[in-house]
């Protein structure tokens, strides 16, 4: 496996992207960064492109509904050139909450929207003129515009005419997509135990209409992770950012991340978190995360117990082991993980 991390959406992105220097020199392969309402991620991925040399830095992830696919494609070819072939394009359909509560846009029609942005990028990294009639009609119907536009394509030459492409899907459909077009799929709140049976089937039938040129599906996934043998309380550090998603990224009967939990047989505990949030309560919704659901989801413990966590993974079929160090010494905690897969 790879080794990966993700930047958080809060605090000072210029220190914390000045650290990632350290963590490539500890080895750090991947380094995603997160985009929600606050901060844009291709402003800092652009300052990361400058400050290493060998990481690859994905978006993780950028909302399809947020830029045209020929921006995004726009966006990653630019990054590109600016790390000299590290870009990855991390996208994702988010959710209502994010989609209509920030952007002010309908959420709608996710499926379809990924697979025409993923077909619209890998056309504009060929350089082929952008026709493409689906949502995104390019050109546009003579109803609906001047009738002045013409097709294009891209007036710059990018470094790669195949930038990785990955997804974030959690849903069957999202993800029988993602493992027939997407180069990596990140799943959310991954526990290694219960990926076969949640998601099995749809990989499947997904990887059985991939094309070989595609190669094989990368599986981005992991949690945070502390090594020692007084460390296990720091899982309850996950506790608010669970509560966030279960109880509050949606409404009632549109949460995806409270659909998944459910899924890994938590139905009551995920309903009694959306209750606890939804109703303002944050503090006790994060004190009802069950502790068995923030021990599948992190790699917090002894050594021996880390060691154990990471081979689950492995076996999972992860390619990707996207990990958050706790701790004074991230660096060091990278190193010593590295030297664990």
């Amino acid at each position: 496996m790879r080794l990966g991390t993700s930047l958080m959406y809060a605090g000072d992105p210029r220190a914390v992207a000045d650290e990632v220097a350290g963590w490539e020199n500890a080895g750090l392969d991947v380094v995603w960064v997160s985009e929600a309402y606050g901060f844009d991620a291709p402003t800092v991925m652009g300052y990361l492109a400058a400050r290493t040399e060998r990481v690859e830095i994905g978006s993780s992830i950028l909302p399809l509904y947020s830029r045209t696919p020929a921006l995004l494609a726009q966006t990653a070819a630019g990054l590109d050139a600016l790390s000299r072939g590290r870009a990855i394009l991390g996208l994702g359909a988010s959710g209502p909450q994010v989609i209509e509560g920030w952007h002010g846009v309908p959420y709608d029609r996710p499926l379809a929207r990924t697979r025409e942005t993923i077909e619209i990028c890998r056309a504009a990294w060929r350089r082929e003129v952008l026709e493409f009639d689906g949502i995104y009609r390019l050109p546009l119907p003579p109803d609906q515009g001047t009738g002045l536009g013409k097709p294009l394509k891209m007036l710059t030459r990018p470094v790669r005419e195949r930038i990785p492409i990955h997804v974030a899907a959690l849903g069957d459909r999202n993800v029988k997509m993602t493992a027939e077009l997407a180069d990596g799929w990140h799943p959310f709140l991954y526990m290694p135990e219960k990926a076969t049976g949640i998601w099995g089937g749809a990989l499947a039938a997904g990887t059985a209409r991939r094309s070989t040129e595609l190669g094989p599906l990368d599986v981005v996934a992991g949690g945070p992770v502390a090594i020692g043998d007084d460390v296990t309380g720091l899982r309850d550090l996950a506790r608010p950012m669970i509560a966030l998603y279960v109880g509050g990224m949606g409404a009632r009967g549109r949460n995806f991340y409270h659909d998944l939990v459910s899924r890994y047989g938590y139905a009551a505990e995920a309903d009694k978190i959306q209750e606890l949030y939804l109703s303002g309560r944050k503090a006790e919704a994060a004190a009802a995360v069950p502790a068995e659901l923030l021990e599948r989801t992190s790699l917090i413990g002894p050594e021996s117990y880390v060691r154990e966590r990471i081979a689950a993974y492995a076996e999972s079929g992860v390619t990707i082991l996207n990990v958050t160090p706790i701790g004074e010494d991230p660096a060091r905690l990278l190193a010593r993980v590295k030297e664990l897969l």
